[in-house]
């Protein structure tokens, strides 16, 4: 909030804007969606969905009107967006939706036998249900989610003709016909094996080379007793896809995806493209790091309403997925999406004129992509984020597209400043 304004009047401004009752999460959500819904046009999207808490224990005393996050104590608030994904080019969209809210009591002892509407959980049809309402022009839509998001409920009611599911298997569900899931998937022929590049994570899994085994088949699960809605079918026909780490390093906890689809899947082709899609959810993953303290530190603001909290939280999950379109224009070999997904006109101006500016005399610090693309300006801002421009500094991720957007919307101000104080 500090940085937004230049003077005090500008703060408040923002201030007001937080507190407006006018201003909801429901609304921006609705407005970012209809951008998408342009962007969408003809192609087939992967919505992309999942939770994070945002945590404020640390200025919990300055703090008011939050509730608890997953630990039960601390105090914070839980934000579930659905990001969009272009599933032939991997250009980002924007955001389809976005879901915020407080959590001010436990579940209740009765919970499991709860409908799904009145458990929290239901943020896992509610949000894709908004996605596939709003993006009216896109010719498909696969939800994509990791176990959290394996939902009977879910599985019952999405699908149609044009929107399809994709999620990690969570629960050992009973099949038709006998036997469980996970054994199942586990007994069948292995159909493929190819080689996937890991990449480290802090804590959980060093840097290295999986090999991995590809099964798949068709099979019904079966209406587990716990499903809350009774018009549910007894049975669901899926996909099935287990991908299985052969022989991992010692001490590394080997991957093991058991994926569940409403597509067919009937040739290792198939099977690998179903793959790849689930392999888009770590895009979200990286929202959230733009979202926190590697990025626009939302966990660090001095606002002290929760109301207000929560306008807020929306506000930084469009900015960082704006960080996350030029992130992915950059590493895409198709550079055909423009920049004016993200940019407006004068921006647009001032991105060509800094071009003289940061292009080098050789071939290889040269801005090599098609002009006024999104990989254009992606190119650009990273330069601004301080990544040299040579092919071998591979630092153009989240962190470094945050920074050079930063310094590229005060570049803006300064550049029309003369113009906007001396108008002709």
């Amino acid at each position: 909030m500090r940085k937004l304004g230049d003077d005090r009047a500008e703060k408040v401004k923002f201030w007001r804007f937080l507190m407006n009752d006018r201003v909801t999460v429901e609304k921006m959500a609705i407005r970012t969606r209809a951008r998408v819904n342009e962007i969408a046009a003809g192609r087939h999207v992967l919505a992309i969905q999942d939770t994070s808490e945002i945590n404020y224990e640390a200025k919990r005393g300055r703090k008011r009107g939050l509730g608890k996050v997953g630990n039960g104590s601390d105090v914070g608030l839980f934000v579930h967006p659905v990001l969009t994904v272009d599933a032939e080019t991997g250009h980002c969209l924007g955001l389809a939706d976005v879901q915020v809210w407080r959590r001010f009591k436990a579940k209740a002892a009765d919970y499991r036998k709860q409908p799904i509407e009145e458990k929290e959980s239901y943020r896992w049809l509610k949000g894709p249900r908004r996605a596939k309402w709003g993006l009216t022009r896109a010719d498909m839509i696969t939800v994509i989610d990791d176990r959290e998001g394996d939902i009977y409920e879910k599985w019952a009611r999405l699908p149609d003709r044009r929107t399809h599911l994709l999620s990690r298997a969570c629960r050992d569900r009973a099949i038709v016909g006998g036997g469980t899931l996970f054994a199942t998937m586990g007994a069948l022929p292995e159909r493929y094996r190819f080689r996937l590049d890991l990449p480290a994570r802090a804590g959980k899994r060093q840097a290295r080379q999986a090999q991995l085994s590809v099964r798949f088949t068709k099979l019904a699960i079966c209406r587990p007793a716990s499903c809350s809605d009774p018009n549910a079918p007894r049975q669901i026909e899926l996909s099935a896809i287990e991908v299985r780490e052969i022989d991992p390093p010692p001490g590394e906890e080997p991957v093991l995806w058991r994926l569940l689809t409403t597509h067919d899947v009937e040739t290792v082709e198939q099977a690998l493209t179903a793959i790849g899609w689930y392999r888009q959810r770590w895009h979200v993953e990286q929202l959230f790091r733009t979202v926190k303290r590697q990025g626009l530190d939302l966990e660090g603001s001095v606002v002290a309403d929760g109301e207000a909290l929560e306008k807020l939280a929306v506000i930084a999950l469009i900015a960082a997925c704006q960080t996350m379109q030029l992130v992915l224009a950059r590493a895409s070999p198709d550079d055909s999406q423009p920049a004016s997904h993200v940019f407006d006109e004068r921006e647009m101006q001032v991105l060509s004129v800094l071009q003289a500016r940061l292009q080098g005399r050789t071939a290889k610090q040269k801005n090599l992509h098609r002009p006024q693309s999104l990989a254009w300006a992606g190119w650009t801002i990273a330069r601004l984020g301080g990544w040299t421009g040579h092919h071998s500094d591979k630092s153009t991720g989240p962190i470094t597209m945050r920074d050079g957007l930063e310094r590229f919307r005060a570049i803006v101000q300064g550049y029309f400043l003369t113009e906007d104080l001396c108008p002709s």
